[in-house]
Order: C-alpha cells, then sequence, then structure tokens
C-alpha cells in the first residue's frame, strides 16, 4: 500500500507540475500579448459588459462588428484610413479583444444583438450602417431582425449565415460546451497551442492569399492569445448552435422584421473599402450583392 501511495503522490506532483508550467506560460504569453498590442480606444459599460472601442472621422455613422476570434483591429487597420467622409466605429465584441463580457453572459446571438443597439444608443450612432463580418455578420442579421429601427442596413462580409449540420472540422478544438472545460483549457493548453500552430491557423484563415506581415501587431492578431479571448470565442462557437437556425428561418420571411438594404461581399469582388464606402452612401439601394 506505501507504494500505491508514493505512485500515486509522485503521479498527483508530476500532474500538478504540468498544469503549473502550462499556467505560467500562458501567462507569459498573454503579458506579451497585451504589451505588444495594449488597448487603444475607449470603453463603455453596457448590462454588465464593458465594450472596447475605436472611432475616427466624421458623418454618416458606420459600425464594424467582426467574427469569431476576431477584435477590432480587423478594421481599423485595414478600413479606416480608406474611408472617408465617414464616423467610422470599430468595437470588440464582448470577451473578444479588451471588452469584457458579463458574467453570466451566455454570448447568443439576440444578447449580442441587444448590446450592439445599447452601443449604439449610448454613442448617440443614428441608424448607422451596420458591417459584420464572419460571426459578426450573423450578429448584424439578428440586429437588423429583431431591431431594425436601430440601422439604416447591414453590410456583411463573407457572413455566417445557415446552420451547418455538424461543427467543421477546423472549429472543434473550439467547441467546449463545459464552461469549466472551456475554462480550464483557456488558462492552459490552449494559449500556448494557439502560438505554436499560428503560422497553419492564419494559413487556414487568410488562404488561399497569404496572411499579412503586420497582422499580428498592427492588425491584432497577438491579442488573441489571451485566456479571456479563447473563452469568449469558445463561447461563441457553442452558443451559435442555440441560435442561427432560428435566426436563419427569419431571413425574408418575417412580417415584423424591418426591411433593410443588405448587401453581401464576397472574395474576388471589388475591393471592400470602395464597396462598404458605396453601401455607406447608398442607404435606399435594394439588396444585392457586389
Amino acid at each position: 500500500m506505501q507504494i500505491v501511495s508514493w505512485v500515486l503522490s509522485l503521479a498527483v506532483i508530476g500532474i500538478a507540475a504540468v498544469v503549473g508550467y502550462f499556467v505560467l506560460a500562458t501567462r507569459r504569453i498573454a503579458a506579451d500579448a497585451e504589451r505588444m498590442v495594449p488597448a487603444s480606444g475607449k470603453f463603455i459599460a453596457i448590462d454588465g459588459n464593458v465594450v472596447h472601442y475605436v472611432e475616427a472621422g466624421e458623418g454618416p455613422p458606420i459600425l464594424f462588428v467582426h467574427g469569431l476570434g476576431g477584435q477590432l483591429h480587423h478594421f481599423r487597420h485595414t478600413l479606416f484610413d480608406e474611408l472617408d467622409g465617414y464616423r467610422l466605429v470599430a468595437l470588440d465584441r464582448p470577451g473578444s479583444g479588451y471588452s469584457k463580457r458579463a458574467a453570466q453572459a451566455s454570448g447568443s446571438l439576440p444578447e449580442q444583438a441587444r448590446i450592439i443597439v445599447a452601443f449604439i444608443e449610448k454613442l448617440g450612432l443614428k441608424k448607422p450602417l451596420l458591417v459584420g463580418h464572419s460571426l459578426g455578420g450573423a450578429v448584424a442579421l439578428t440586429v437588423a431582425i429583431e431591431h431594425p429601427e436601430a440601422i439604416s442596413g447591414i453590410a456583411l462580409l463573407a457572413p455566417l449565415t445557415h446552420m451547418e449540420g455538424e461543427v467543421p472540422p477546423e472549429f472543434k478544438g473550439l467547441y467546449i460546451r463545459s464552461p469549466f472545460k472551456r475554462w480550464l483549457m483557456a488558462h492552459t493548453l490552449a494559449v500556448p497551442a494557439a502560438l505554436k500552430y499560428a503560422p497553419q491557423t492564419l494559413d487556414f484563415v487568410f488562404g488561399p492569399q497569404k496572411w499579412p506581415a503586420d497582422y499580428v501587431i498592427e492588425g491584432g492578431g497577438m491579442v488573441g492569445l489571451r485566456p479571456s479571448h479563447f473563452y469568449a470565442t469558445a463561447t461563441d462557437t457553442v452558443a451559435i448552435e442555440h441560435d442561427l437556425a432560428r435566426i436563419e428561418a427569419r431571413y425574408g420571411g418575417d412580417k415584423h422584421a424591418g426591411r433593410h438594404p443588405v448587401r453581401i461581399g464576397r472574395s474576388g469582388a471589388r475591393s471592400y473599402q470602395a464597396w462598404i464606402a458605396h453601401a455607406g452612401c447608398n442607404r435606399r439601394a435594394g439588396p444585392g450583392d457586389s
């Protein structure tokens, strides 16, 4: 029995040592990420969430909502200098980037849509054009369906619009239904693994094009190497299955939903800069794509 006790003790010590190593590695990587890409905008409290955002310019408002695992630099770095004559606002969705998600929040699409609407009201944005990329496209669609009075139209960039039968292989590592397991992964294995496999991940995200050389810093890529960001991304991944099919069923057929201009951008179309500018100044245009 004494030998078994010693073996079990050594096993516990070994496991604790491994876990401790990954916890410290995660904290070091996260600290480096925050040093290299610090928060660069303002903060506003909304229903227990703290939203980080940046804005620039004057004129008709355009509000940008990033996708799964993204952050506001995806728009600030690539588009803000290219769009003149508009009030440009980009935010970190709650939990992503430097925004904080409320303790009991689920990350559901209706919940995120309500936060967007409250954000619009607090900043005094008068019926902005709402631009959504990827998962941000699903959030924008939810706003258009459930809060049509808040916006003038939506522009969708490679949006998530339909529920798939199963989680794509590339996203299965984010599909963690247990909040505790999500938290444990976020603070141990997820961040070191994300750093190790970053080149492969970026190849997948940007392919077939080569990912931009300045993406890691100027594009905010390093911000994703933080436990809170991984936890929020995994939470968003799980939440999709609870709402997207219901929202999808209301596309075009909900008599209670508003009617808004909808433009969908595809890869290989005109530059997003010119396309968004066109959508912003042509708010009475009918549905279509470019």
